[in-house]
């Protein structure tokens, strides 16, 4: 007898994104190897599959009208010690495949259950080919191996590291760990793994007569993008190959969320991408508010929006300020490092902090808008308009600027959706694809604001122009917040909202017990699985959470834009020569602890 697969049924609306008919065709043609349809807050289908078919499934959804060729995220769950997995297929360890169709608008996410004595799965590098890392982080991470894989190897942790650190027993805490003596034999081993062997990566010495030249760039800070290093392969001044390594600060980010409480992780979040501030808290806040069924008022709604967009210009302004650096212009970072301070004095006055404010709450906002606000906001967008029409005329259409970026580290649709790309380096090939239009959260739908476009074959300087005009499409979003700020409360009187309000806690006993409890050691979450993603200034964002019912996260996968664009780099950049390299790595837009998290 067959079992029966039923799909979810759930309400279809422009926020949630399941595709039915495509589930049903695949319920058609693989009943017998389809485990499970998962029900979770994530907002699109899931789908447990037996690992033998994960193939022949991605090649069926990518050969679909509509197909689904955009390999968002890869990743693995250690299931060993969570409680409560309630008709779920039996598994210790999972892998998952969140895949999307621009063309639909949908995604599908596929779960694959792994057993600890058989740790293996197909690799998809020849359907996608952005899962080469994300493949390799995923086998460091939680030994799973990947079969098939070209190169699987260490790419965020030292190449001599043993353990797979989350894993749920591996330790989280150093003070849980012997403590550390880096011997002068251990500091010889680390430092000869660290030596480029060509051969590894199946790179030719020489050619005929000649030898090729390899050059380190790193690691250090290229271009100060953060702590990089690329290998080139060099026939002269021509890149024949290069090889980007990342992880010189990986910090764990994702395995501290299962030690802090879902409050105390607020701040860890605007260090995923510094530069962007509020924007990173964003995406884990919505996720945990879906989890708790919270509603914020929209008040709430719109002032999470202007902190965004106000990080939003401020990690522009830094972005254009350094490519122009890169390309040997001095005066345009000091001017822009100015208005970046304006911004700065507007966040301080309404969070009271500058650079990584941690404002958002579970339910609101740490406090109301200060008296004044609104001056401080309109006074600073004044300014921020003249000075940017000036660095358009005097910086931007410098002719030796356009030189050195126009036709250079050109790609295509097909390149950047089958490398993962996302943001500006996606819309710049012409795919209008933006979260806040696409997917609108947080009120973004009730916002009037375009989305810049480039053509197909992007280049350096269609990548650069596109952050310039998406300043301004910020700046009149801004304007909006200032024009249309509801009233209302900043936070929800849910009661797993953190922290309560202090007016309830001296009224009762009972009401300071609940407080004391809230912020020492959290909310209790309810369990059950929940994702959000939103356009962060760099890219897409996500924060894919699981939670055990517990008063912190079970696993919290955080998606960032910047490690695929870093994998992209080789594809776009051979055959061209080492200053355009540099152009390249300054369009890119990338910060270092937005890859290694």
């Amino acid at each position: 007898m067959k079992k029966k697969i039923e799909i979810l049924k759930k309400k279809n609306n422009n926020y949630v994104f399941y595709d039915y008919k495509t589930i049903k065709k695949l319920i058609k043609t693989f009943n017998n190897n389809i485990l499970h349809i998962q029900n979770t807050k994530i907002g699109c289908d899931v789908i447990w599959i037996k690992k033998d078919i994960l193939i022949d499934v991605l090649f069926f959804l990518k050969s679909i009208k509509k197909p689904y060729i955009f390999l968002y995220d890869l990743h693995g769950v250690d299931e060993r010690v969570r409680n409560n997995r309630k008709n779920l297929p039996k598994s210790e360890f999972s892998v998952f495949y969140h895949i999307m169709s621009i063309e639909r608008n949908k995604d599908i996410l596929i779960k694959i259950p792994i057993k600890i004595n058989d740790m293996t799965v197909n690799s998809i590098t020849k359907i996608f080919n952005n899962a080469n890392w994300y493949e390799c982080e995923t086998w460091e991470m939680f030994g799973i191996k990947f079969l098939g894989h070209p190169f699987l190897r260490r790419i965020i942790m030292p190449k001599n590291w043993n353990g797979y650190p989350l894993r749920k027993d591996y330790l989280s805490r150093a003070t849980e760990r012997k403590e550390y003596n880096l011997t002068k034999d251990l500091e010889k081993l680390e430092m000869e793994s660290l030596r480029f062997k060509p051969e590894e990566w199946g790179m030719d010495v020489k050619i005929k007569n000649s030898n090729f030249m390899f050059l380190n760039l790193g690691p250090n800070h290229p271009s100060v993008h953060g702590v990089f290093r690329i290998v080139l392969q060099l026939y002269g001044e021509k890149i024949i190959n290069c090889m980007p390594e990342i992880g010189f600060h990986h910090r764990g980010a994702e395995k501290m969320a299962e030690r802090q409480s879902w409050h105390n992780y607020i701040p860890y979040t605007d260090r995923i991408e510094y530069l962007g501030g509020c924007i990173n808290e964003m995406p884990y806040i919505l996720s945990i508010e879906k989890l708790a069924n919270i509603v914020v008022s929209d008040r709430v709604q719109v002032i999470r929006v202007m902190l965004s967009e106000l990080f939003r210009i401020n990690s522009h302004l830094l972005y254009i300020a350094t490519f122009i650096q890169d390309l040997g212009a001095m005066t345009p970072i000091f001017l822009m490092f100015t208005d970046r301070q304006k911004i700065y004095d507007v966040i301080e006055a309404i969070t009271g902090f500058r650079m990584h404010p941690a404002w958002f709450r579970i339910g609101g906002v740490a406090h109301d808008l200060p008296k004044g606000w609104n001056k401080l906001l309109k006074d600073c967008l004044s300014w921020i308009k003249s000075r940017m029409n000036k660095y358009y005329f005097i910086a931007l259409k410098n002719s030796i600027l356009i030189s050195r970026s126009k036709n250079i580290a050109k790609y295509n649709k097909y390149s950047a959706l089958s490398w993962g790309i996302t943001g500006s380096g996606l819309r710049a090939t012409g795919i209008n694809f933006d979260v806040r239009k696409a997917r609108p959260y947080s009120g973004y739908e009730n916002f009037d604001f375009k989305i810049p476009l480039g053509e197909d074959n992007s280049d350096c300087y269609t990548r650069v122009m596109l952050k310039f005009e998406e300043i301004f499409q910020s700046l009149h979003i801004l304007e909006q917040c200032i024009d249309y700020m509801p009233e209302g409360p900043f936070k929800s009187d849910h009661p797993l909202t953190t922290p309560p309000p202090k007016e309830l806690v001296f009224n009762d006993i009972e009401n300071m017990i609940s407080h004391f409890l809230q912020v020492s050691w959290g909310p209790i979450i309810p369990f059950g699985e929940s994702f959000q993603m939103v356009e962060g200034s760099k890219g897409i964002n996500s924060y894919y959470i699981i939670s055990d019912g517990e008063n912190m996260s079970y696993r919290t996968r955080i998606r960032t834009p910047s490690f695929p664009h870093l994998q992209q780099i080789p594809s776009v950049i051979n055959g061209y020569s080492i200053s355009d390299l540099i152009s390249y790595l300054g369009s890119i837009d990338f910060v270092m602890s937005d890859v290694d998290r």
